[in-house]
């Protein structure tokens, strides 16, 4: 069985959107698109090379985020960026409601709804299942409890709108940190692996009589 892991490149306030470039993501009229590009090092694609060479089996992605990376990184032919190389050669599976095929190499449509297509496709795989962008289908794959892990890059800047990693009615769970570590830029990479159901307590203090 595959485990599922969400990549995220999130804002302190918890922004997904467009964090590589202004035109990439103006849903909702979104005005700060490209401000994760000041924060992005060596020490930061280090971290993203490693995840995507060591980590990453197979690339799980909603429409919006397909198409944008399907415009840009067949373009990229350079065998010397890894993860060029691994993006192109990779499979990619595709939640979509309005697209009949895809061009990307092995590239492959999820049919039906997301969330049963997403558990049967982690029964049938083996491996590292990864997303990459594709808030709205995190979304579904949050309310549905099918987050196996977290490795979330939080940048540190607030920007006050735009669409969030979690969102109203995400099942609620518990999680371990285990790893974690400082870029030069100050970006926080962090690494969180379930840790089964939350537990609650009080600082309430003893109520007399």
């Amino acid at each position: 069985m595959g485990r599922l892991i969400v990549t995220a490149f999130v804002t302190l306030d918890g922004v997904m959107q467009a964090p590589g470039g202004p035109n990439e993501d103006v849903d909702r009229g979104f005005p700060h698109g490209g401000w994760q590009v000041p924060y992005v090092d060596e020490d930061f694609m280090d971290l993203m090379t490693g995840i995507f060479e060591r980590t990453a089996d197979h690339l799980l992605l909603g429409r919006k985020t397909y198409d944008i990376f399907a415009a840009h990184w067949p373009r990229v032919t350079d065998e010397n960026n890894p993860i060029a190389v691994k993006l192109n050669s990779m499979p990619k599976y595709v939640a979509s409601r309005t697209r009949d095929s895809l061009e990307w190499h092995n590239s492959h449509l999820l049919k039906g709804e997301a969330a049963q297509s997403v558990a049967q496709l982690k029964e049938q795989l083996d491996g590292v299942l990864m997303t990459q962008g594709s808030s709205d289908l995190i979304h579904t794959l949050q309310q549905h409890d099918l987050v196996d892990e977290y490795r979330l890059l939080v940048n540190p800047v607030i920007i006050g709108t735009g669409k969030r990693l979690f969102g109203e009615g995400a099942t609620p769970v518990a999680w371990t940190l285990t790893e974690s570590r400082t870029t030069g830029a100050g970006v926080q990479y962090c690494a969180y692996e379930r840790a089964g159901t939350p537990e609650y307590g009080s600082f309430a203090l003893d109520e007399e009589g």
